[in-house]
């Protein structure tokens, strides 16, 4: 018997007594780590994280590029000069770049992380740089290969195809510029050989990528399939808040972090009150609509980190990850006023009402005991009238009490 409540939890078929001991058979083991929807706040801040990635491996090609050119001028065959012109641009090229996403400008466009601007940018660079030293013909080959392969996944075939041609035309020119101011007819030989070279690897080189681009986008969208699925799994499908399995398990994840971190742990059951009343008012699609409509409404009052979800039938949970009794209570009687406060169907005369128990984790408990102690709480709330918050006070763990878990009931 639980608190004397034995007859209260009588298994039924929505909700059989299998189906939920089994989600606590041991605390001490390691449930598997649902993944969970991110916040928007958390997305725009894992947003700007992988936006700084990028830029960050934009700057190591580009500082790669310039450690090979400055160390042709260690070895002095490049002139310092071609070094500061070079320096110039990069600084002018991200400075360019940078104001450009300041001012949101990238945003208007369909590249929004500017890929194709970058990769010409980069082109453009490296052929000034052979114009002004030749030798540096050396380094564009590898480097023009290194471009490529930075924006194969993002940039289609045919727009790097026209890249391409265009960086070999602009070799042609430079060619022809250098032979004009040299009249060396075996540099020009050597720089032909090595236009050739690049005319028949480069598009190659493009046209193979493009079936590594094909393979990653389609892993990219298998992907994206299979986290909407376990996304699905974890969402209840009337309510659309976290289903039961998905808050039980965060539940025994949070009590593991607390018993490791001691951090402070709070839950609460919240239970609709006289919800047989409202499914007799209403119909039982009435009754779904009310269980969407509070759901929307609870949610609103949960602040990032918190998990709410739906326990089963009226009865939901709501977990408060290191977050200690007195503001779990504020919250929950935050939901408890906007509950009563909405404007119901005309038909539920006295409205919608919540009782809602909440209680403070004790370290070294197990998931059911501290389960227990919240539904005792909200049981005492209907108990004294119903439409209000009860704090069960956190019991010592050797007082705990029986290891059966309540199920799910209609009050």
């Amino acid at each position: 018997m639980l608190f004397g409540r034995q007859a209260l939890f009588a298994a039924t078929d929505a909700f059989p007594t299998s189906d939920v001991l089994p989600d606590f058979e041991d605390s001490t083991q390691a449930p598997a780590t649902p993944s969970r929807r991110r916040p928007v706040a958390v997305q725009g801040a894992l947003g700007r994280e992988k936006d700084l990635r990028r830029w960050l491996l934009v700057a190591g090609l580009v500082l790669l590029y310039v450690a090979g050119v400055a160390g042709f001028w260690l070895l002095d065959v490049v002139e310092v000069t071609t070094l500061w012109v070079l320096a110039a641009m990069v600084v002018g090229g991200f400075a360019l770049f940078g104001l450009v996403v300041q001012l949101g400008w990238n945003g208007f466009l369909r590249d929004r992380h500017l890929k194709v601007p970058i990769v010409t940018a980069m082109l453009a660079c490296m052929t000034v740089v052979f114009y002004l030293e030749p030798v540096t013909q050396i380094l564009l080959g590898p480097f023009a290969f290194v471009t490529v392969a930075y924006g194969v996944f993002s940039i289609s075939r045919k727009v790097m195809l026209r890249l391409m041609l265009l960086a070999l035309l602009a070799y042609v020119g430079v060619m022809a510029a250098q032979y004009h101011l040299q009249q060396n007819l075996a540099l020009l030989r050597l720089q032909g050989l090595h236009l050739l070279a690049l005319a028949l690897t480069l598009p190659v080189f493009v046209l193979l990528m493009g079936r590594v681009q094909r393979l990653y986008r389609i892993l990219h969208h298998a992907n994206r399939k299979i986290k909407n699925i376990q996304e699905d799994a974890q969402r209840d499908v009337l309510t659309g808040c976290f289903n039961r399995r998905y808050v039980l398990a965060v539940l025994e994840e949070q009590k593991q972090l607390a018993d490791e971190s001691g951090i402070p742990l709070c839950l609460a059951v919240l239970d609709i009150d006289h919800f047989k009343h409202i499914n007799d008012s209403l119909g039982h699609l009435g009754g779904d609509q009310v269980l969407r409509d509070f759901g929307r409404l609870a949610q609103q009052s949960v602040r990032s980190g918190e998990v709410f979800g739906r326990y089963g039938g009226e009865e939901f949970l709501l977990i408060f990850p290191a977050t200690s009794l007195l503001p779990a209570l504020n919250i929950c009687e935050r939901i408890r006023a906007q509950i009563e406060a909405h404007a119901w169907d005309s038909r539920l005369r006295s409205g919608v009402t919540v009782s809602i128990g909440v209680t403070q984790y004790v370290l070294g408990e197990s998931v059911m005991e501290f389960f227990s102690r919240a539904d005792t709480a909200m049981y005492l709330a209907k108990e004294g009238g119903r439409n209000q918050v009860v704090v069960e006070e956190p019991v010592p763990h050797a007082d705990s009490l029986s290891s059966e878990f309540p199920q799910q009931r209609s009050r």
